[in-house]
């Protein structure tokens, strides 16, 4: 596991929920904080009174120590970083009825998350363990809206102890998951109702909102569960309410027979062991319940126990309510209903739960696998760190599935990061971007299912004359963005429109067979044809406006388009080869490499001749200048300039656009003071224009990811470890979030790119429909997802593999 401690704990906020289900954060000192469990990204929700404590006791000595599960909030980092809020504690000023715990230390394998508290008037030792499933290539498995949290309680002292850890839970139903609550006070709330669960062996609370319409955004249910012996409150107006309840429960039978028994602490708590009694009914108008479960616990000296206690929601209504790009459609008061894929295989919280039980061996021991699987690799530490990290993004709020199980992604969550254009609400420049998804490998590759379905929406978007806009409008049925400016670029993106054929082939060898590409086939053809036609003037090279990710269009020959168009004309070859079909694309392919090599290097690098057009780089070195390489790499297809150059290229990129130390400069800040990043390009030459390329000043993890990766397949390690090693740096918990990696918005699907470190590192590829495998790069032992089996393999020295 990671560990964070001291002010590395500052602004570490681990996502727990499931593959589009929405998430809350476990963080750095122990407090649930970001809760967003339905309704748009909220990177700063805050649902109050949901929080952990334990009440531990003993008769003699007589002693009696309470504490609030959560460390004091950590004083703000004397430069707090830019464009991030992770660090921001928004209940940190409120008054407690009990103690914090004196110190946390916050460790992380993913899925799961671990809270050790440390406090010396506890004479237990206290331990938290959260995870939501996580089952490779198995999307619904992974995609469980609930949180498993088991504490493991620990007697250090000399003496019996007994006592009870509390659980809590707000009923959220009604809320819109960006207003503010007051305690149980909100906007939507009024009516809510909290119904005590009793199972054999299991109680808790049951929360919904009835006098709400069913198709009520804010409808749905929560779930407060645990199988421990408890007793539950499960009505009350505030928190102190809840903590007052904890320090009035005993334990009398027990205490007077020495029978601290799981069966008979049931019985003593089964008609109620408090004084006090819960409000009834629904919930008053502006107000909502807390509830609380309060598991008993009774050790000798060195004795330890688990306790479990369970978070689980369901929300089955979604709306296409956040920002529309392309012209202004005036609906009106119009909803348009999308869902939740989730909710349509589940009833109710309880039925997410019962799911759970049902496969809890299962889905806890594939898990833990996961987890050790990467833990215990032989991958460097900044990769072994940045692989653990990359299924955080995959389930983060930035992706959902729709009721009909198809799977759209923002650009990632609005948050402190767009306020200077949209914001800090909502999701981040919807929906499916293609060309910032051209840098995805993680979501594809950890679920290929899901990478299917992305491609099968997209090819549905596609235009008449073969185009591919780069956003999809939600519901399907509307107008698409054909032949309207979309914005980010204004016209559909070239270099997301290659990137389909790329994400197709990538299909493939992932195991979506050839009856699956057959269906693909003509769509890849129109596309390929409108791209030859309008930009390719004979010899293979694509000229004029060409809009591209950095949200503007570059002009005239670059490679950073040129290389994509390179790796779709050799993708393309192979798939007409598997399909027996004839193609030309080998002979455009051929003439094109040519040209464009001896058009565009100049000694050091591929540069841009110059246009004198706005935001060309022209003599700039640009990082992306080999994306279509990378993308080449990642799918087999061998190189597609001279080796040699590419290696020359990829030196001259890390020599002058890897940096220590950085200034203002005017756009967004994702690395300043001292710190180490690769910006999106330099001009180390001179020769800057005056309106320089977009965002060339920027650092972006997504880019910096893919020329590492790629630096690793060439045999340049030592400068692929370099820029990896900045960006752990940077995300190392003490100012920015190690879970979350920022750009436009909060995790940002563009940093979905980490995961080709892993198979650039460990040099395995898999081709599914062949049925083959390559030799592994380097020896060692390694996590292994390869698109029909996961797992871990060993590479020998003389690159053979095991799995």
């Amino acid at each position: 596991m990671v560990s964070y401690t001291g002010d590395a704990r500052r602004a570490v906020a681990f996502p727990l929920g499931g593959l589009g289900t929405g998430h809350v954060a476990l963080c750095g000192d122990g407090a649930l904080r970001q809760w967003q469990l339905n309704g748009p990204p909220n990177h700063s929700g805050l649902l109050p009174d949901s929080f952990f404590a334990i009440r531990v006791s003993s008769l003699e000595p007589p002693d009696d120590v309470v504490r609030l599960l959560r460390a004091a909030p950590i004083a703000p980092h004397e430069h707090p970083a830019a464009n991030v809020s992770d660090a921001d504690v928004p209940d940190g000023d409120r008054a407690w009825r009990w103690p914090f715990v004196a110190d946390t230390t916050f460790e992380a394998a993913y899925p799961f998350a671990r809270v050790t508290y440390a406090d010396p008037a506890l004479p237990v030792a206290v331990r938290l363990e959260a995870h939501t499933p996580f089952v490779p290539l198995d999307a619904d498995a992974s995609a469980l809206p609930l949180v498993r949290y088991r504490f493991t309680i620990r007697n250090d002292s000399a003496e019996f102890r007994h006592g009870f850890l509390l659980g809590t839970l707000q009923n959220a139903a009604g809320w819109d998951g960006v207003t503010p609550i007051s305690g149980t006070r909100g906007a939507g709330y009024g009516g809510n109702v909290n119904r005590l669960l009793r199972r054999p062996g299991q109680s808790g609370v049951v929360m919904d909102h009835p006098g709400l319409d069913e198709d009520d955004p804010g409808a749905g249910e929560l779930l407060l569960w645990t199988d421990a012996p408890a007793a539950v409150l499960p009505r009350a107006h505030d928190a102190d309410a809840l903590l007052r309840f904890v320090e009035t429960l005993k334990l009398v039978a027990p205490t007077q027979l020495g029978d601290y028994s799981a069966a008979a602490l049931r019985e003593a708590l089964r008609y109620g062991a408090s004084p006090m009694r819960a409000p009834g009914g629904p919930s008053p108008a502006g107000h909502t319940w807390d509830a609380g479960v309060a598991a008993a616990f009774a050790l000798a000296p060195e004795e330890s126990t688990t306790v479990d206690i369970v978070h689980a929601w369901w929300f089955p209504n979604r709306y296409a309510d956040f920002d529309r790009f392309g012209p202004q459609h005036h609906y009106g008061p119009s909803r348009f209903w999308v869902g939740n894929h989730y909710a349509t295989r589940f009833g109710g919280a309880l039925d997410v739960l019962d799911a759970y039980l049902a496969d809890r061996e299962r889905l806890d021991t594939a898990s833990r696998a996961w987890a050790e699987a990467v833990a215990a690799s032989d991958l460097p530490v900044p990769l072994r760190e940045t692989i653990a990290l990359q299924p955080a993004l995959v389930r983060s709020p930035s992706i959902f599935r729709a009721a009909d199980g198809r799977t759209f992604a923002f650009e990632g969550a609005l948050g402190a990061s767009t306020r200077n254009w949209n914001g800090d609400a909502g999701g981040s420049c919807p929906l499916n971007c293609n060309h910032v998804l051209n840098y995805e490998q993680a979501l594809a590759r950890l679920f290929p299912a899901v990478g299917r379905d992305m491609r099968e929406t997209e090819f549905r978007m596609q235009a008449p004359d073969g185009s591919i806009p780069h956003r999809v409008v939600l519901p399907l049925y509307l107008p698409q963005l054909h032949g309207v400016p979309i914005g980010g670029p204004e016209k559909p993106a070239l270099d997301g429109m290659l990137g389909a054929v790329l994400k197709t082939y990538r299909s493939l060898l992932d195991g979506a067979g050839l009856d699956w590409l057959r269906a693909q086939w003509p769509s890849l053809v129109s596309l390929m044809s409108y791209v030859a036609d309008k930009w390719d003037s004979g010899d293979g090279v694509l000229r004029g406006e060409q809009p591209v990710t950095y949200d503007i269009a570059l002009h005239g020959p670059n490679m950073f388009v040129g290389g994509l168009w390179l790796a779709a004309l050799r993708a393309m070859r192979e798939m007409s080869r598997r399909l027996g079909v004839d193609e030309a694309y080998g002979v455009v392919f051929e003439r094109a490499s040519k040209a464009y090599d001896e058009l565009l290097w100049n000694g050091e690098f591929y540069a841009q001749p110059s246009t004198g057009e706005a935001y060309d780089f022209g003599a700039g070195c640009l990082s992306d200048q080999l994306l279509g390489q990378w993308w080449a790499h990642e799918l087999g297809l061998g190189h597609l300039l001279p080796p040699e150059r590419v290696r020359g290229a990829l030196r001259a990129i890390v020599r002058y656009n890897l940096r220590s130390g950085f200034e203002q400069h005017g756009y967004r800040e994702f690395a300043d003071g001292a710190e180490t990043g690769l910006v999106v390009c330099s001009w180390p030459h001179g020769g800057r224009p005056a309106v320089p390329l977009r965002y060339c000043d920027e650092v972006w993890t997504g880019v910096e990811y893919q020329v590492a990766a790629h630096c690793f397949y060439e045999g340049l390690d030592a400068e692929g470890l370099a820029i990896v090693g900045g960006v752990r740096a940077r995300y190392d918990g003490t100012r920015r979030n190690p879970f979350n990696e920022v750009e436009c918005g909060d995790h940002y699907v563009r940093a979905m790119a980490g995961w080709s470190l892993l198979t650039a590192w460990s040099g395995v590829r898999h081709d599914a429909a062949a049925g083959t495998r390559t030799d592994g790069a380097r020896p060692g032992r390694f996590p292994y997802v390869g698109g029909t089996a996961w797992g871990a393999l060993t590479v020998a020295e003389d690159g053979r593999v095991t799995l």
